[in-house]
């Protein structure tokens, strides 16, 4: 039976698991069936800025209630009139549901864009999908790995990207917050990789100190405790936090060695924001937005260099990512509330990427 998960939107820790009713197709729509999806801290962001950045306008439901959007893979289960092939599978951007109807435009051999009306207000990235028999970024066996890892490593290769292109501010360390997450893991290998010079510092709660030394991919590890042993030295810092009172003190302990302030996750949602009230020295913290800086460099690249970058950089982290995290997979949309919920509270394991089969 179709069916979808819809939350509160301002209790998204409220979900239910409704009956979905497929409408018929129309000229020029698809029906994909979706096969899984990830549920990571990213779709927990989200839902949590939801309403200040139109996430809720991808799946829309009645009011007061939203999908939470998600990424992962499908199948076409009717190609309609579009040109898609039935069978083939294809990734993106997904509702948290079983079906999804899509209105494919600027189709090629690579993928296709949902054409859908009530989606062309938003980011043209979440509009995009990849046809994985012309996808360079598909790694056969990978694909539990890439619905993880894969939104996140674009925000991180982007985040790396526009710090080599201002040369770091002249910064000599990067300082991360939930260095434990998925999305400053991948930062830590992009810049490992493209940046090796600068310096890479995580900081952590005391519980992850472990798992986030036992990845490799950080110079130095510090628990929230221990800022105070950050020493100077010019840096340059994200936070995937989103905890105000972190924020501060991380700026307190660098003072005016902080050249750049980049706000980025909201992991610890539920004590994000608090900016404006509180007394933080140093740069104003600037909010990274990934839809823009895919459009700064596919200016400077073009589509298909911009494409074959990630790629490049997503296949060298792909392997690695598979042996930092365990895959718990969960069986079916019933299952997969608990493990949002769980998401959402902060209670899953930074060593384990909850992947939902349909």
């Amino acid at each position: 039976m179709p069916q979808q998960i819809t939350v509160a939107r301002t209790a998204i820790a409220e979900a239910t698991l409704e009956n979905l009713t497929l409408p018929l197709l129309g000229a020029g729509q698809a029906l994909l069936k979706i096969d899984q999806f990830a549920v990571t801290s990213n779709n927990v962001t989200y839902a949590a800025i939801g309403e200040a950045f139109g996430y809720w306008d991808f799946f829309p439901v009645v009011e007061g209630r939203g999908i939470v959007p998600v990424w992962g893979h499908a199948t076409v289960a009717d190609a309609g009139d579009t040109g898609l092939v039935a069978g083939e599978r294809v990734y993106g951007y997904l509702p948290m549901a079983t079906h999804l109807v899509v209105e494919p435009v600027r189709t090629s051999t690579g993928g296709f864009t949902d054409g859908a009306a009530h989606r062309q207000a938003r980011a043209a990235v979440y509009n995009q999908y990849r046809r994985l028999d012309g996808d360079p970024g598909h790694v056969a066996g990978g694909e539990d790995v890439r619905a993880v890892f894969e939104p996140l490593f674009l925000t991180s290769f982007l985040i790396e990207a526009m710090f080599r292109r201002e040369a770091w501010h002249g910064a000599q360390r990067l300082i991360v917050t939930s260095a434990s997450s998925k999305t400053a893991i991948a930062l830590a290998h992009v810049a490992r990789a493209a940046s090796p010079d600068v310096e890479r510092i995580g900081l952590t709660s005391a519980k992850n100190i472990g798992f986030v030394e036992r990845t490799g991919l950080y110079d130095r590890v510090l628990g929230y405790d221990e800022m105070g042993e950050l020493g100077g030295g010019s840096a340059v810092s994200v936070d995937f936090a989103g905890n105000g009172a972190t924020l501060a003190s991380l700026h307190a302990a660098v003072g005016d060695d902080l050249k750049y302030s980049c706000l980025v996750g909201v992991t610890d949602w539920q004590h994000r924001g608090g900016f404006g009230a509180r007394e933080i020295v140093g740069p104003k913290p600037i909010l990274f937005f990934a839809p823009d800086h895919i459009a700064t460099m596919i200016a400077e690249l073009g589509p298909k260099g911009f494409g074959a970058a990630v790629a490049d950089r997503w296949r060298a982290f792909a392997g690695d990512a598979a042996k930092l995290v365990k895959v718990e997979p969960v069986a079916g949309l019933a299952d997969a509330i608990p493990a949002w919920v769980a998401a959402v509270e902060g209670r899953t394991s930074p060593d384990v990427g909850v992947v939902v089969r349909v």
